[in-house]
């Protein structure tokens, strides 16, 4: 083809322009700072405790959401003046976020109200203890549930003609189920293998009360008898609800202390597993 020309043409990648940070506005500091504080929290958990839970990779996904945003601010601004619908949608996101937020805020304070510990329970003689269970990474009982199964322990002791069960199935990638773990857990502190029953079965908190009352019942324990169901502190409320329920009349939830590096990850999950219970219809 006499006379033509074949010519290539590249484009340019165009990066949207970034703020030195010496230009920030203080609100550009104090959402960096927010965002690094919830990224770097997300990051070591996920990474040193395997924890991939949306109480974890949820503030992980916001904290580095804020940094992007706040290193190309003035593009995201120059992006949404370009549009109407852009900036009305801006801010319908913008008033949802803060709506959630308050909706966080209370139910946070809801959580730290809530009675926890042995002292929180009443004399009310349980004929069984139940101990639902938690991760148990390697075969060994997570910080959160050893915490567990040592005040289910202490109330043992405690309330001597109680039946204790423990409830939990096999965890992805474990070999061992929760129940046989913390089984072998409270066996070992002394606990006489005689008043133990092992639910190994259950992947909820509606399926760890819910398969533990055969196995009571089997030991003379019925929905009828007064019952203590251990949990996390911040867990009680939800474990209240779906126990009464399934028909428990006289059931009595109690919470172990949460470790504090994971406090307010593990609230945030129950915040949203509180909402999945309901829309389930399990509370």
């Amino acid at each position: 083809m006499s006379g033509a020309a074949i010519t290539s043409t590249r484009r340019a990648v165009v990066l949207p322009p970034r703020t030195p940070m010496r230009a920030w506005p203080p609100s550009s500091w104090l959402l960096a700072a927010v965002g690094s504080v919830l990224a770097l929290d997300g990051l070591a958990l996920l990474l040193f405790k395997g924890m991939a839970s949306l109480g974890v990779t949820l503030p992980l996904g916001i904290g580095v959401a804020l940094l992007v945003f706040v290193v190309w601010r003035p593009a995201v601004q120059t992006w949404m003046r370009a549009s109407r619908w852009r900036r009305v949608v801006w801010q319908l996101a913008l008033a949802a976020a803060v709506l959630w937020l308050l909706s966080l805020a209370v139910f946070f304070v809801r959580l730290a109200q809530l009675p926890h510990g042995a002292q929180a329970v009443a004399q009310l003689a349980p004929h069984a203890i139940i101990v639902l269970g938690s991760s148990t990474p390697q075969g060994q009982p997570s910080p959160a549930l050893q915490a567990r199964l040592d005040l289910a322990h202490e109330l043992a002791q405690r309330f001597p003609q109680a039946v204790v069960a423990v409830s939990g199935g096999v965890d992805f990638g474990e070999t061992v189920s929760e129940g046989q773990v913390m089984g072998d857990y409270l066996r070992a502190q002394g606990l006489p293998a005689a008043r133990i029953v092992q639910e190994e079965a259950s992947t909820s908190t509606d399926l760890n009360l819910k398969l533990s009352q055969p196995l009571l019942a089997a030991r003379g324990v019925a929905v009828t008898d007064a019952v203590v169901v251990v949990t996390s502190d911040f867990h009680t409320a939800r474990a209240q609800a779906i126990a009464q329920r399934q028909g428990w009349q006289q059931v009595q939830t109690v919470g172990a202390p949460t470790p504090l590096y994971l406090r307010y990850n593990a609230w945030l999950r129950e915040y949203f597993a509180q909402a999945s219970s309901r829309l389930l219809g399990e509370m």
